[in-house]
């Protein structure tokens, strides 16, 4: 920029400009004629501009207009247009800069009929609302979540809900002892439905925060095909509906949690939506996969609506009208293939039903589950005469713990402290397993295992299992090299855990809590 004169004339003090040129921001003061009089120090060190005393306004805008340091808002012929039509008006307006700074641009009228102008930095200030706007934004994203949460939690615990209680209301007045065996056994699985249920919940909420990492493990779909048909039966039964599923055949490889929830949100619609015929969910072999598809006789899905209803809190207009469901069932779905890298499909006439389907890759037999009802049942028998030091606090759990093991065969010495296993030992019992609770009155129970083994001579198989799923916990149990499972302790993997810390301790892994690596040796 041209070196302009401090002052334009000796009609204007020279002190005055020089105090000035010291402001920490750019000043140009403009005549009524529109022309230069003054530019101070900090307007010339902040632009490049061949700005000179004298020059008229018009001139100075064009130079702004068509400079290449500055992002207009408009085109510069009409933001030019703008400027000479605003001269000596009150304004204030912000401009990005291609080197990524924000200057205001400041104008007010004098009392001769000119205008100063001053160029103030903002960058700073620009930055920091940028910041707090994100950090409001994520707030209210964040509560949304929550929201979306607590929805999404009353929707898909209704479904077993709804069974458990059909079930109980059936299993009172139920007289046949066999028939009652069997409602109970639908309620435990119904119990454990419900369980997983809020497991999956608790990932989903995490979706949104990237937390929800699958865990890809090798299946049998006959165990999750007996789950859904317990879960659902009594649903499809109350409203004459058929529920067929077909046993599938074959290992698949995927998370078998999240799988789950994809296919009984799948299961939940076609029961909601279809009021005569029934619902049959099977399995189709395809060259990457297994496709597993819900064929449902219901209304159908119109043609508009294919899309759209995966997308959240999406209802037809019949669905609005019935207030039927919160509309994210299918977005679930939508969002838990995404992360599995799932396709999902839809197929869909009114009036005739529709056909949902995910298709999942191929597994290896070997690398099946070890919890799988069909593999742990070839187990049973092997604890017999066990001895197992059981360590629990809580006298009815310590109680049903005891039964459990015990109709597996095993010789349970239940202990309610550490001083209870140590007068164990000291009379005598000899286990080969240490059951120990991780939250005892007195101690940890990591430290509990150390003192038990200390006493009896030798590194006795032992392992923890905790309410408390904190992951600082489970930090310190696999840190003291024991496994853990977390309570409510499913029986399958239990037996599981116990066979492979009795007889293949290879296969225990202590880096996941509640996961068993499965027997090789089983089919």
């Amino acid at each position: 920029m041209a070196d302009v004169p401090g002052s334009a004339g000796s009609e204007q003090p020279g002190e005055i400009f020089a105090g000035l040129d010291v402001a920490p921001f750019g000043i140009l003061v403009w005549s009524r004629e529109r022309r230069l009089l003054y530019a101070n120090e900090r307007f010339r060190r902040s632009w490049d501009l061949p700005v000179s005393l004298g020059m008229d306004f018009e001139a100075f805008v064009a130079t702004m207009a068509h400079a290449s340091e500055c992002v207009l808002p408009v085109e510069p012929d009409a933001w030019e247009r703008q400027q000479i039509a605003a001269f000596a008006t009150e304004r204030s307006e912000d401009y990005l800069f291609a080197t990524g700074s924000v200057l205001n641009l400041t104008q007010a009228p004098t009392a001769s009929g000119g205008m100063t102008m001053s160029f103030s930095d903002v960058t700073a200030i620009k930055s920091n609302e940028r910041a707090l706007q994100l950090a409001k934004e994520t707030a209210e994203a964040t509560d949304e979540a929550k929201s979306r949460f607590l929805r999404a939690a009353n929707h898909d615990l209704r479904q077993p809900l709804a069974s458990l209680k059909i079930l109980v209301y059936n299993c009172l007045r139920e007289e046949d002892a066999e028939h009652r065996s069997d409602m109970l056994h639908a309620m435990g699985i119904a119990t454990s439905i419900m369980e997983d249920l809020l497991g999956a919940l608790l990932q989903i909420g995490q979706l949104d925060a990237g937390r929800v990492e699958p865990r890809i493990t090798s299946f049998q779909l006959s165990q999750l095909f007996e789950r859904l048909d317990v879960q659902f039966r009594h649903q499809a039964r109350e409203k004459g509906l058929r529920l067929v599923f077909v046993p599938p055949r074959g290992t698949i490889a995927t998370d078998r949690a999240l799988l789950e929830r994809i296919l009984s949100n799948f299961v939940a619609n076609a029961v909601r939506f279809t009021e005569v015929g029934g619902i049959v969910v099977g399995c189709r072999r395809e060259a990457n996969g297994l496709r597993i598809e819900v064929v449902d006789t219901g209304r159908g899905v119109r043609e508009e609506d294919r899309e759209r209803v995966f997308d959240e809190f999406f209802r037809a207009e019949d669905q609005r009208a019935q207030k039927s469901g919160l509309g994210l069932g299918l977005n679930i779905v939508k969002r838990l293939a995404d992360l599995l890298e799932l396709p999902i499909r839809l197929r869909s006439h009114v009036g005739r039903g529709s056909i949902f389907s995910v298709t999942v890759p191929l597994g290896n037999i070997w690398h099946s589950e070890a919890n799988e009802i069909e593999i742990s049942e070839t187990v049973a028998g092997e604890f017999v005469g066990t001895p197992v030091i059981l360590v629990e606090d809580d006298d009815i759990l310590r109680h049903t713990m005891t039964q459990l093991l015990q109709r597996w065969g095993m010789e349970v010495h239940p202990a309610a402290d550490e001083a209870d296993a140590i007068r164990l030992i000291e009379s005598g019992v000899s286990p080969r397993l240490i059951v120990a609770d991780y939250n005892l009155k007195a101690r940890m129970g990591v430290d509990v295992v150390e003192r038990l083994r200390a006493a009896i001579g030798a590194k006795v198989p032992a392992m923890i299992v905790t309410a408390d799923a904190e992951p600082r916990v489970i930090e310190i149990i696999r840190n003291a090299g024991l496994p853990v499972l977390v309570k409510p302790v499913s029986p399958p993997r239990l037996r599981v855990l116990m066979h492979n810390l009795l007889f293949e301790p290879s296969l225990v892994n202590v880096g996941e809590p509640a996961a068993v690596q499965p027997r090789r040796s089983l089919t």
